[in-house]
Protein backbone atom coordinates (compact mmCIF):
# COMPACT_ATOMS: atom_id res chain seq x y z
CA UNK A 1 0.00 0.00 0.00
CA UNK A 2 1.33 4.00 -0.89
CA UNK A 3 -0.06 7.12 0.31
CA UNK A 4 -0.83 10.25 -1.40
CA UNK A 5 -2.02 13.49 -1.28
CA UNK A 6 -4.17 15.34 -3.37
CA UNK A 7 -5.26 19.28 -2.98
CA UNK A 8 -7.98 20.80 -1.26
CA UNK A 9 -11.07 19.92 -3.25
CA UNK A 10 -12.78 23.90 -3.68
CA UNK A 11 -11.65 25.33 -6.60
CA UNK A 12 -10.48 28.45 -5.34
CA UNK A 13 -8.17 26.42 -2.90
CA UNK A 14 -7.07 24.04 -5.77
CA UNK A 15 -5.89 27.20 -7.53
CA UNK A 16 -3.97 28.92 -4.34
CA UNK A 17 -2.14 25.74 -4.14
CA UNK A 18 -0.61 25.41 -7.82
CA UNK A 19 -0.08 28.91 -7.52
CA UNK A 20 2.20 28.95 -4.70
CA UNK A 21 3.72 25.17 -5.98
CA UNK A 22 4.26 27.48 -9.23
CA UNK A 23 6.39 30.17 -7.40
CA UNK A 24 8.23 27.78 -5.26
CA UNK A 25 9.54 25.59 -8.43
CA UNK A 26 10.27 28.69 -10.50
CA UNK A 27 12.52 29.42 -7.20
CA UNK A 28 13.95 25.87 -7.73
CA UNK A 29 14.64 27.15 -11.67
CA UNK A 30 15.90 30.10 -11.07
CA UNK A 31 18.30 28.80 -8.18
CA UNK A 32 21.75 28.90 -10.50
CA UNK A 33 21.39 32.02 -11.28
CA UNK A 34 20.49 33.37 -8.09
CA UNK A 35 23.37 32.13 -6.84
CA UNK A 36 25.73 32.87 -9.00
CA UNK A 37 24.30 36.35 -8.08
CA UNK A 38 25.20 35.55 -4.41
CA UNK A 39 21.78 34.44 -3.47
CA UNK A 40 21.36 31.13 -1.30
CA UNK A 41 18.62 29.31 -2.30
CA UNK A 42 18.28 26.81 0.36
CA UNK A 43 15.27 24.18 1.39
CA UNK A 44 14.71 23.16 4.97
CA UNK A 45 13.22 20.72 7.37
CA UNK A 46 13.50 18.94 10.11
CA UNK A 47 13.76 15.15 10.41
CA UNK A 48 12.61 14.40 13.77
CA UNK A 49 12.64 11.14 15.92
CA UNK A 50 15.61 9.65 14.31
CA UNK A 51 16.31 6.58 16.88
CA UNK A 52 19.93 5.32 18.22
CA UNK A 53 18.93 1.52 17.08
CA UNK A 54 21.53 -0.38 18.69
CA UNK A 55 21.45 -4.22 16.77
CA UNK A 56 21.47 -7.09 19.76
CA UNK A 57 23.54 -9.07 17.44
CA UNK A 58 26.10 -8.47 14.81
CA UNK A 59 24.82 -8.09 11.14
CA UNK A 60 25.68 -11.17 8.92
CA UNK A 61 26.99 -9.68 5.99
CA UNK A 62 25.96 -10.31 2.24
CA UNK A 63 27.51 -13.45 0.84
CA UNK A 64 27.60 -14.86 -2.74
CA UNK A 65 23.86 -16.44 -2.85
CA UNK A 66 22.92 -14.89 0.70
CA UNK A 67 21.34 -11.68 1.28
CA UNK A 68 22.21 -9.52 4.29
CA UNK A 69 21.15 -10.55 7.54
CA UNK A 70 20.19 -8.13 9.86
CA UNK A 71 19.16 -9.06 13.77
CA UNK A 72 15.32 -8.11 14.23
CA UNK A 73 15.62 -7.23 18.06
CA UNK A 74 17.40 -4.23 19.23
CA UNK A 75 17.77 -1.34 21.96
CA UNK A 76 17.00 1.60 21.68
CA UNK A 77 19.05 4.48 23.31
CA UNK A 78 17.05 7.60 22.26
CA UNK A 79 16.31 9.98 19.46
CA UNK A 80 17.69 13.17 18.01
CA UNK A 81 16.61 15.98 15.73
CA UNK A 82 18.03 16.66 12.66
CA UNK A 83 17.38 20.25 10.81
CA UNK A 84 19.37 20.59 7.86
CA UNK A 85 19.78 22.44 4.41
CA UNK A 86 20.10 21.99 0.91
CA UNK A 87 21.49 24.39 -0.90
CA UNK A 88 19.38 23.71 -4.37
CA UNK A 89 22.41 25.58 -6.56
CA UNK A 90 24.82 23.02 -5.48
CA UNK A 91 23.15 20.28 -4.04
CA UNK A 92 25.25 20.90 -0.64
CA UNK A 93 23.90 20.49 2.71
CA UNK A 94 25.08 23.47 4.50
CA UNK A 95 25.00 23.97 8.57
CA UNK A 96 23.19 21.15 9.76
CA UNK A 97 21.66 21.84 13.11
CA UNK A 98 21.40 18.17 15.64
CA UNK A 99 19.43 18.26 19.04
CA UNK A 100 16.62 16.68 21.22
CA UNK A 101 14.24 18.67 19.95
CA UNK A 102 12.40 20.91 17.37
CA UNK A 103 10.88 24.05 18.94
CA UNK A 104 10.85 27.39 18.13
CA UNK A 105 13.99 28.23 20.05
CA UNK A 106 15.90 25.36 18.15
CA UNK A 107 14.40 26.49 14.83
CA UNK A 108 15.31 30.15 15.34
CA UNK A 109 18.90 29.16 16.44
CA UNK A 110 19.28 27.20 13.54
CA UNK A 111 18.38 29.68 11.04
CA UNK A 112 20.85 32.22 13.22
CA UNK A 113 23.61 29.70 12.51
CA UNK A 114 22.85 28.97 8.92
CA UNK A 115 22.26 32.86 8.46
CA UNK A 116 26.19 33.58 10.29
CA UNK A 117 27.65 31.31 7.26
CA UNK A 118 27.35 34.62 5.08
CA UNK A 119 25.99 37.30 7.27
CA UNK A 120 25.36 40.07 4.29
CA UNK A 121 24.45 37.78 1.79
CA UNK A 122 20.41 37.21 -0.02
CA UNK A 123 18.72 34.40 1.34
CA UNK A 124 15.79 32.47 0.05
CA UNK A 125 14.81 29.67 2.56
CA UNK A 126 12.01 27.17 1.02
CA UNK A 127 9.95 25.68 3.81
CA UNK A 128 6.60 24.14 4.72
CA UNK A 129 4.15 26.08 7.18
CA UNK A 130 4.69 24.39 10.47
CA UNK A 131 4.05 26.99 13.02
CA UNK A 132 7.51 27.18 14.16
CA UNK A 133 8.59 28.30 10.77
CA UNK A 134 6.06 31.68 11.17
CA UNK A 135 7.02 32.48 14.82
CA UNK A 136 7.34 35.37 16.65
CA UNK A 137 11.07 34.45 17.22
CA UNK A 138 11.99 34.07 13.71
CA UNK A 139 10.05 37.72 12.96
CA UNK A 140 13.02 39.16 15.67
CA UNK A 141 15.90 37.30 13.99
CA UNK A 142 14.78 38.82 10.45
CA UNK A 143 14.18 42.14 11.48
CA UNK A 144 17.60 42.08 13.68
CA UNK A 145 19.08 40.91 10.91
CA UNK A 146 17.81 43.47 8.48
CA UNK A 147 18.29 46.31 11.11
CA UNK A 148 14.45 47.35 10.70
CA UNK A 149 13.53 50.12 12.72
CA UNK A 150 10.14 49.97 13.16
CA UNK A 151 7.87 48.58 15.94
CA UNK A 152 6.71 44.75 15.53
CA UNK A 153 3.80 45.01 17.87
CA UNK A 154 3.01 42.53 20.06
CA UNK A 155 1.82 39.12 19.90
CA UNK A 156 -2.02 38.32 19.71
CA UNK A 157 -2.74 42.22 19.77
CA UNK A 158 -0.91 44.27 17.63
CA UNK A 159 1.36 44.74 14.45
CA UNK A 160 3.79 42.45 12.50
CA UNK A 161 3.31 39.83 15.59
CA UNK A 162 -0.42 39.92 15.80
CA UNK A 163 -0.75 36.74 14.39
CA UNK A 164 0.49 33.67 11.97
CA UNK A 165 -0.82 35.63 8.83
CA UNK A 166 0.84 38.93 9.69
CA UNK A 167 4.28 37.19 10.58
CA UNK A 168 3.69 34.77 7.32
CA UNK A 169 3.45 38.15 4.99
CA UNK A 170 6.61 39.76 6.89
CA UNK A 171 8.67 36.59 6.15
CA UNK A 172 7.31 36.08 2.63
CA UNK A 173 8.45 39.93 1.92
CA UNK A 174 10.39 40.19 -1.53
CA UNK A 175 11.90 43.68 -0.58
CA UNK A 176 14.02 41.58 2.18
CA UNK A 177 17.24 40.11 1.53
CA UNK A 178 16.31 37.42 3.80
CA UNK A 179 12.80 35.68 3.04
CA UNK A 180 10.98 32.80 3.59
CA UNK A 181 8.93 30.83 0.66
CA UNK A 182 6.23 28.24 1.60
CA UNK A 183 4.77 24.92 0.20
CA UNK A 184 1.52 24.49 0.12
CA UNK A 185 -0.34 22.18 2.73
CA UNK A 186 0.02 18.94 2.39
CA UNK A 187 3.21 19.38 -0.12
CA UNK A 188 6.07 18.24 1.92
CA UNK A 189 6.88 16.78 -1.51
CA UNK A 190 7.83 20.03 -2.96
CA UNK A 191 10.59 20.86 -0.40
CA UNK A 192 14.09 19.44 -1.61
CA UNK A 193 15.46 18.66 1.57
CA UNK A 194 12.45 15.64 1.71
CA UNK A 195 14.55 14.04 -1.18
CA UNK A 196 17.53 14.27 1.12
CA UNK A 197 16.52 12.62 4.03
CA UNK A 198 15.39 9.80 2.02
CA UNK A 199 19.05 9.84 0.89
CA UNK A 200 19.86 9.67 4.73
CA UNK A 201 17.52 7.00 5.37
CA UNK A 202 18.50 4.27 2.90
CA UNK A 203 22.55 5.11 2.94
CA UNK A 204 22.45 5.46 6.63
CA UNK A 205 20.01 5.23 8.86
CA UNK A 206 17.98 2.15 7.81
CA UNK A 207 20.32 -0.57 8.19
CA UNK A 208 22.91 1.22 11.05
CA UNK A 209 23.51 0.22 15.06
CA UNK A 210 24.41 2.97 17.29
CA UNK A 211 25.22 2.61 20.73
CA UNK A 212 23.83 6.32 22.02
CA UNK A 213 22.64 9.73 20.91
CA UNK A 214 25.56 10.94 20.10
CA UNK A 215 27.01 7.86 17.85
CA UNK A 216 24.04 9.02 16.13
CA UNK A 217 24.76 12.32 15.83
CA UNK A 218 28.27 12.03 14.91
CA UNK A 219 27.84 8.96 11.89
CA UNK A 220 24.88 11.79 10.86
CA UNK A 221 27.58 14.53 10.54
CA UNK A 222 30.28 12.16 9.17
CA UNK A 223 27.25 10.92 6.56
CA UNK A 224 26.73 14.77 5.75
CA UNK A 225 30.36 15.49 4.98
CA UNK A 226 30.81 12.44 3.03
CA UNK A 227 27.89 13.15 0.96
CA UNK A 228 28.94 17.07 0.19
CA UNK A 229 32.44 15.60 -0.79
CA UNK A 230 31.54 13.04 -3.14
CA UNK A 231 28.16 12.76 -3.88
CA UNK A 232 26.27 16.08 -3.96
CA UNK A 233 25.13 17.82 -7.09
CA UNK A 234 21.45 19.35 -7.69
CA UNK A 235 18.30 17.63 -7.80
CA UNK A 236 16.82 17.81 -11.70
CA UNK A 237 13.72 19.26 -10.94
CA UNK A 238 11.23 18.72 -13.46
CA UNK A 239 8.04 19.56 -11.84
CA UNK A 240 6.39 23.41 -12.85
CA UNK A 241 3.75 23.35 -10.16
CA UNK A 242 0.81 22.55 -12.44
CA UNK A 243 -0.29 18.78 -12.97
CA UNK A 244 1.14 17.13 -15.59
CA UNK A 245 0.47 16.67 -18.69
CA UNK A 246 0.01 12.94 -19.61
Amino acid sequence: MRYWERPPEQPEDKEAFYRQSEIVCTIYRKASALHQQGTHVVSTDEKTGIQAKERARSTLPMELGRVEYQEFEYKRHGTCCLIANFEVATGQVIRPTLGPTRKEKDFKNHIEQTLATDPDGDWIFILDQLNTHQSESLVRLVATQLNLPEDLGIKGKSGILQSKITRTQFLQDETHRIRFVYTPKHASWLNQIECWFSILVRRLLKRASFTSTQELGQRILDFIHFFNQTMAKPFKWTYTGRPLNV
